[in-house]
Formats: C-alpha cells, sequence, structure tokens
C-alpha cells in the first residue's frame, strides 16, 4: 500500500464523538515512549502528522487520521505514565477502554512494544486483557534499529514466552524502526489485505 493521502480530522474523549461512518479504522497504543508518534509519522510518510515529543504521555485523545479516503489511523493515548497524576492515568484508562470496547468501526489494534526492553509487566497484562475480551490485535515491536541483533533476539523471545503462557497461538507481530522505516511495508500491505478482505 501507498499512502498517498493522510490528514487529521477530529481528536475525541469519547467514542461516540468519533467520525460518523463506517471507514474501518487501525488503533495504535502502547506504554509512553514507545515511539508511537514516530511510527505514525514514518508510516505515513508525514514528519509532523503525529505530534512527536520529548515528554512521555502527550496524546490524551483519541486523534483519528483519515488514510487515502478509505481507512482511519487511530493514534490513543499511552498507558502507564508513571509521572501522570493519577486522575490523569484514570483518564486515559477510562478513554482507551471506551474506544476499544465500544468502537464498532475498530478493525484492529497495534500495541507497540519497545523492543530494547525485556518485558514489561504492564504490556503483557494489557495484551493478556485484550486476548481475554476477544479484541483483534497485532504487535509492532518498536526501535529495532536501537539495540545489538541478539539482545533484540532474546527480548522477543522472551516476549513471546510469557504471552504464550496465556495464548494458544501469537498474534501477528511486526518489527519496525522509524529511522531505517523498517517494517514499513510489512505493516501497510496487512492492512491493506485487511481492507481488501473487508470489500
Amino acid at each position: 500500500m501507498i499512502i498517498k493521502q493522510a490528514d487529521f480530522i477530529c481528536s475525541s474523549s469519547k467514542a461516540e464523538q468519533c467520525p460518523q461512518g463506517k471507514l474501518p479504522e487501525y488503533a495504535f497504543i502502547g506504554r509512553s515512549n514507545v515511539g508511537k508518534s514516530s511510527l505514525i509519522n514514518m508510516l505515513t510518510n508525514k514528519k509532523k502528522l503525529a505530534k512527536v515529543s520529548s515528554t512521555p504521555g502527550k496524546t490524551r485523545l483519541i486523534n483519528h487520521f483519515l488514510i487515502n479516503n478509505s481507512w482511519y489511523l487511530v493514534d490513543l493515548p499511552g498507558y502507564g505514565y508513571a509521572k501522570a497524576s493519577k486522575n490523569d492515568r484514570n483518564s486515559f484508562s477510562k478513554i482507551i477502554i471506551d474506544y476499544i470496547e465500544r468502537r464498532k468501526e475498530m478493525t484492529l489494534l497495534f500495541v507497540l512494544i519497545d523492543s530494547r526492553l525485556e518485558p514489561q509487566k504492564i504490556d503483557i497484562e494489557f495484551i493478556n486483557i485484550l486476548g481475554e475480551s476477544n479484541i483483534p490485535v497485532a504487535l509492532i515491536f518498536t526501535k529495532t534499529d536501537k539495540t545489538g541483533i541478539e539482545k533484540l533476539k532474546t527480548n522477543i523471545e522472551k516476549h513471546k514466552k510469557l504471552l504464550l503462557e496465556s495464548w494458544e497461538g501469537l498474534p501477528h507481530i511486526f518489527y519496525t524502526s522509524s529511522e531505517t522505516k523498517a517494517g514499513k511495508d510489512d505493516v501497510l500491505d496487512y492492512i491493506d489485505r485487511i481492507n481488501h478482505s473487508l470489500s
């Protein structure tokens, strides 16, 4: 898939405020500072479509971007940012849950994982909750250029092993780098295949 058009449409605090219509939506979520905004900008070929910040936890609303006039890329608030106030963390959780559980147009949820790190409890718990709730999910390991190959392999295998304690089969997995653009075509082609299966 080649993205020729990517436009910001709106920010919403509730699922009911999201755009009307029946276009498929592909949502991106991850722990704060996982590189979500950089990944979105890389996928869409727009350096400033999603705001990249050195301060984690900047995405606080559900942000819709219309892609090629045929589907929405949805940027969701991050989870698990320790420096956010308790009220902020609670509001992030409510926004996330509200969208994931109530938004019928959500076709797939991409959960981003920092490939440099060993499995984080909050990531594993979140992915397992999605599985228990039958939410369609795929995993994206980000920042794969930021660590050595052996460490990368070890971290990914540890994630897989932990998830297989709860999952019968692993979700689809992608490996990306916003710097080298690795994984870009894989993610977009996967979305394209799903879109074609829906039409």
